[in-house]
């Protein structure tokens, strides 16, 4: 969004959680010359103070603060070229539609929205101002990601015929989905929504298709009030203060963690959000263990399978050709330690820093007629996401080069998002859905 070349492109944030700070970082450290952050809006005012404190822990000055209501003002005032949307997932449509109308431009984390309707009212604002969308899909930005997407774009497997998906998330980071606001479906659109997002946008990408039919089957299994009956349950509704949790290795003790008890613990007064919550405690209306099948409009098919309870965290990726098949397989986490079960991976669940456990990336190409080889990947990393969110950023915010494609757009977004809300659909109806009927696409 920026040319490298003259004035600095004006950013405005809103939603001041823990995701802001990459954002942030990025903003005011990587991309300075670029690019320039001028303001805060959240619901929270204590969260927005912690923003800024931290902002003077990297010499930069504090930034104007403005409350949720004084969003559209805010633009006006501190003349906003782009808001960068990181709020709860549910009102991403609300700042997005006002930041378009205002002739701002659009990065909104993923997911874009977390319904057909607010995905609608989206994509009917962009075809009105002519303004412009981009959604964090960072997972484009991976070295191992982009080498698939190039293996495929030259055929190495010929014609895809089908692809399978394992996403599996630990008993770490997938308890964690269950403590907070995305619990609630309504708030997230629930993990189809939240997190799968990511992944049916990678499938997209890869084989340059879109999703026709999806048939899918979901339940909770581990969480929320099944607990109780495997053996993990405790009687408490938030860890802190609770005595019942200080041994829970699925507490999140927010008081050892100094930035989440800032953003978090010490804003409780203002809007009574608990970050903590018991993961077994009744209230969870979202399913951690999910099955998908997928028709494309080039006639692949994709079955999807999304654990949240797992004992160690990654993803398996199988890519069925006319001439072979690829293989990428990513182990994150090999194990959750006991004494790191309770603790937030934090900033490792969202990039910053890698997990300490011991993990591991090969992509695998297995031509017809011939031995399997390892393909080489350069500039993987474990830490931020494969290294994806520095990546990520310098297109954004550094005006880089982007000839892969991967700044995704409001059209990618609402196809990412079509798979999700038409499993959410089947796991309600028990029947397929076909995506043409949940939106209407320019």
């Amino acid at each position: 969004m920026s040319s490298g070349t003259g004035p600095r492109v004006r950013h405005a944030l809103v939603g001041a959680g823990a995701r802001a700070e990459m954002f942030v970082r990025a903003l005011v450290l990587d991309h300075a010359e670029t690019a320039e952050l001028v303001a805060f809006a959240d619901v929270n005012q204590a969260r927005m103070d912690a923003h800024n404190r931290w902002l003077a822990e990297l010499g930069h000055p504090a930034v104007p603060t403005y409350r949720a209501d004084e969003f559209t003002a805010m633009l006006a005032k501190e003349r906003v070229d782009v808001v960068l949307v990181t709020s709860v997932d549910v009102t991403h449509d609300e700042y997005i539609v006002a930041a378009l109308h205002a002739g701002c431009d659009v990065v909104t984390e993923k997911p874009m929205t977390v319904d057909a309707p607010r995905c609608q009212r989206i994509l009917d604002a962009v075809a009105r101002t002519g303004r412009q969308v981009r959604v964090a899909f960072n997972y484009r930005y991976n070295p191992l990601h982009e080498k698939v997407r190039q293996l495929l774009a030259d055929g190495a497997v010929g014609e895809i015929g089908s692809v399978h998906f394992e996403w599996l998330l630990d008993v770490r980071h997938g308890a964690d989905y269950f403590r907070r606001w995305h619990r609630d479906r309504a708030n997230s659109g629930g993990l189809m929504v939240h997190k799968a997002s990511h992944h049916f946008d990678l499938v997209n990408w890869w084989l340059d298709a879109t999703p026709v039919e999806v048939y899918a089957a979901g339940r909770l299994f581990f969480y929320g009030e099944h607990g109780r009956r495997h053996g993990y349950a405790r009687d408490y509704d938030r860890v802190h203060g609770s005595p019942a949790a200080s041994d829970d290795p699925f507490a999140l003790h927010l008081a050892a963690h100094p930035r989440l008890r800032e953003l978090y613990l010490d804003a409780e007064g203002e809007d009574g959000y608990h970050r903590d919550r018991n993961v077994f405690a009744p209230g969870v209306t979202i399913e951690d263990d999910m099955a998908v099948l997928t028709r494309y409009s080039s006639g692949a098919t994709m079955t999807y399978h999304l654990t949240a309870y797992a004992p160690w965290e990654g993803y398996r990726v199988m890519v069925n050709g006319s001439r072979g098949r690829l293989e990428l397989e990513v182990v994150e986490s090999d194990f959750v330690s006991p004494q790191a079960a309770g603790a937030l991976k934090g900033a490792a669940l969202h990039g910053n820093e890698a997990a300490a456990e011991a993990g591991s990336a090969t992509i695998t190409l297995r031509p017809f007629w011939s031995p399997p080889r390892t393909v080489p990947v350069e500039g993987y990393t474990r830490a931020g996401h494969g290294g994806a969110d520095a990546r990520m950023t310098r297109v954004l915010f550094g005006g880089e080069a982007d000839p892969m494609g991967r700044a995704a757009t409001a059209q990618d977004g609402a196809l990412a998002l079509l798979t999700g809300l038409a499993a959410n659909r089947s796991f309600d109806t028990g029947q397929p859905v076909r995506v043409a009927d949940l939106l209407t696409l320019p």
